[in-house]
């Protein structure tokens, strides 16, 4: 009865402090030029680090859709995305609280085929295209930089 009391403290203390993973989507945005590949790289809102598009899974959307979308919402590129992952990576987003939780982003590959010049966040982005090599520098998340390189080996 004891044991089970403690236990139960234990949990109760353990929930406080816990949060599961946030999920997010994100499209990595690419297309070849000249016949060499370029990765399409946004500024972040808060820190306006480089980053890829990404945001919330959309209900009533795929995961694939939901990074297709935040892909033209915030890059202003439209194509075709892979309907599966081709990976994820994790990071820790700093809430409006100030507490940051832990998210994993799931990336999908979209070969973009169209560039518009008015998208809904044209203002804050800076969506600029950028050889492999000089992207992935600017990102700030090894894992995501370690998933590009993987993921574009399959190209070379």
């Amino acid at each position: 009865m004891i044991s089970a009391f403690f236990g139960a403290i234990r949990d109760a203390i353990r929930s406080l402090f816990y949060r599961p993973d946030l999920l997010q989507v994100a499209a990595l945005c690419w297309r070849r030029n000249d016949g060499d590949i370029q990765l399409l790289l946004i500024r972040s809102l808060d820190s306006k680090r480089w980053m890829i598009p990404k945001g919330w899974p959309m209900r009533g959307k795929t995961l694939a859709e939901a990074a297709r979308i935040e892909a033209w919402e915030e890059a202003g590129v439209k194509g075709h995305i892979s309907s599966d992952p081709i990976g994820s990576f994790r990071y820790h987003k700093r809430r409006a609280t100030g507490l940051k939780q832990s998210c994993t982003v799931y990336v999908f590959a979209l070969h973009v085929t169209s560039i518009a010049d008015n998208f809904p966040e044209v203002a804050l982005r800076n969506p600029r295209w950028m050889s492999k090599t000089d992207a992935i520098k600017r990102l700030r998340q090894p894992a995501l930089q370690a998933l590009i390189q993987d993921h574009l080996a399959n190209f070379e």
